[in-house]
């Protein structure tokens, strides 16, 4: 596994984009329902769109990853990235736009993008009372403990905890070396 070729030193899983209907609610759920801050946002009238780049700030450039499969899964699931909304502008007024399709349905594609949290049952309370959309709730289904619930374009978003997952992932799979 590090084994990697030496002139991808440096490179960063820096974004994930999706592309989005319109940005005011949307930046209200990743701002205030997950709690995610704007780094910029970049408008590109000539064409149209507009990107806005959101995560949580946090810096583990100084921690080596760990070799122990359980402290790694943790450590993984501790990391952040970028998640990039692209807005192609009018589609928020175009009552014919039905919206992106979000990779869960035939053709799959695209499936969910995840946030760890320290609380999956406090978490998810609290989306409840936001009136947020769950696709799975943490006690539904074979895998407790995690939860799936929708942004206001219908994709879905997995919450997780690092420890409860690693749990999870020694119950039904098995942590590679």
């Amino acid at each position: 596994m590090n084994n990697l070729p030496s002139e991808t030193e440096g490179f960063v899983f820096n974004q994930t984009m999706i592309r989005i209907k319109d940005p005011v609610p949307s930046l209200y759920f990743y701002q205030q329902v997950l709690g995610m801050v704007l780094y910029q946002r970049v408008d590109f009238a000539e064409m149209s769109f507009s990107l806005y780049f959101l995560g949580y700030p946090s810096n583990h450039a100084s921690q080596p990853i760990p070799s122990d499969p359980t402290e790694r899964s943790q450590f993984t699931f501790q990391q952040s990235a970028l998640l990039e909304l692209t807005h192609n502008w009018g589609t928020e007024d175009d009552e014919s736009f039905d919206g992106y399709h979000d990779g869960n349905a035939d053709p799959r594609g695209f499936g969910h993008i995840g946030i760890t949290v320290p609380d999956v049952d406090a978490a998810c309370e609290r989306f409840e009372e936001l009136g947020v959309e769950f696709v799975k709730k943490p006690n539904d289904g074979s895998m407790k403990g995690l939860a799936f619930i929708k942004d206001p374009d219908g994709y879905w978003i997995e919450i997780l905890n690092a420890k409860s997952i690693t749990t999870l992932i020694n119950e039904h799979g098995s942590l590679s070396n």
